[in-house]
């Protein structure tokens, strides 16, 4: 004899509408979730393979300098890493160096950066913390225009009307700072007199520079989260201390990573300094001297490019010019996740 059958052990009747599971899913959604799944698969795989894709392109161009240098560097007559002579490339013997190139590029690089950091702090705060709604965009606009504008463009201004402008400076650097070993009587008047310096040369490459590390630091430091602030506000912090211990450590990371992005740009820059300096200048902290760098170096001899021999003791050149840029990247991600 069997039990009678209660409203508990009774079983709920389906609901919803005809070809929905109980649970409310049906057929429709399950399509739109196999839809996402499959967008999601192709997002990661076109992800991956563009990362891959740069990391191969970056493997073959350092392939390709070595498989050029190497030979003409077995030649070298001369220490590659030493040697301070004029570079020989003519005839059968080769002889060549990189210590001038090397200290040109990085006093250059050095004295863009200096002079470069501590404004685009000042414009990224200012933008950031300071600066009236209205004027945030065309403050902006003005700043960001300047990565626009060509690098020869940037050359012409810098010999035509800055170094002009520098002469006087110059002078009185030479006579009032004269004991300082950057600002000593150069050896080549002809470039001091013209304003064709490493001074002037750091100053354009400093603006040049200028709006890459503005615009990725006011970025960062309108990533600031809202709490942060607030909670320096309600500890009865002023303006300049909520920018001090809520903003400054929250961005640092960012600004260091856009120093090193504009300290990449100032490292390869070619035209510009061609127009400036290009003339070999000695191994001194003189800041009043010219000077090659890697870039500039290559750029005045492409017109010797006529055999392998001299063509591979050029790509040496832009060989240690991809290292030096590859050690500060990596040095700037180091300081990057240290401060993470």
């Amino acid at each position: 004899m069997t039990s009678p059958t209660t409203e508990d052990d009774a079983v709920p009747p389906a609901t919803g509408a005809p070809g929905e599971s109980p649970d409310g899913t049906g057929s429709a959604g399950l399509q739109v979730g196999a839809r996402h799944r499959i967008a999601d698969r192709v997002f990661r795989t076109l992800s991956v393979g563009s990362g891959l894709l740069v990391s191969v392109v970056i493997g073959l161009i350092a392939v390709f300098l070595l498989a050029q240098a190497v030979p003409s560097l077995l030649d070298n007559e001369e220490n590659f890493f030493t040697y301070t002579g004029d570079w020989v490339t003519t005839g059968d013997r080769l002889a060549f160096g990189i210590p001038q190139l090397f200290y040109a590029t990085v006093v250059v690089s050095v004295i863009a950066l200096m002079l470069a950091m501590p404004v685009s702090l000042g414009i990224s705060i200012f933008l950031t913390e300071y600066a009236p709604k209205r004027l945030v965009g065309p403050i902006s606009y003005t700043v960001d225009l300047l990565a626009a504008v060509p690098s020869i463009v940037y050359g012409l201004w810098g010999i035509l009307v800055l170094g002009p402008a520098m002469v006087p400076v110059n002078e009185w650097l030479v006579g009032h700072l004269g004991f300082l070993p950057f600002f000593q009587e150069p050896t080549q008047v002809a470039n001091m007199s013209t304003g064709g310096t490493l001074l002037t040369a750091g100053i354009v490459l400093a603006v040049m520079i200028l709006p890459i590390i503005t615009a990725v630091t006011r970025e960062v430091f309108m990533q600031t989260p809202k709490g942060h602030r607030e909670a320096a506000l309600a500890l009865g912090a002023t303006k300049f201390e909520v920018v001090k211990l809520a903003v400054l450590p929250f961005g640092f990371s960012g600004y260091i990573s856009g120093c090193m992005l504009g300290l990449g740009r100032a490292l390869g820059e070619t035209m510009a300094l061609l127009l400036i300096i290009s003339t070999a200048g000695p191994m001194d902290f003189d800041l009043m001297e010219s000077g090659e760098t890697f870039a500039t170096k290559i750029a005045n001899n492409a017109a010797e490019f006529d055999s392998p021999a001299k063509t591979g003791a050029y790509i040496s050149a832009g060989l240690t010019l991809f290292v030096l840029t590859f050690v500060v990247n990596a040095a700037a991600r180091a300081v990057v996740a240290g401060k993470k």
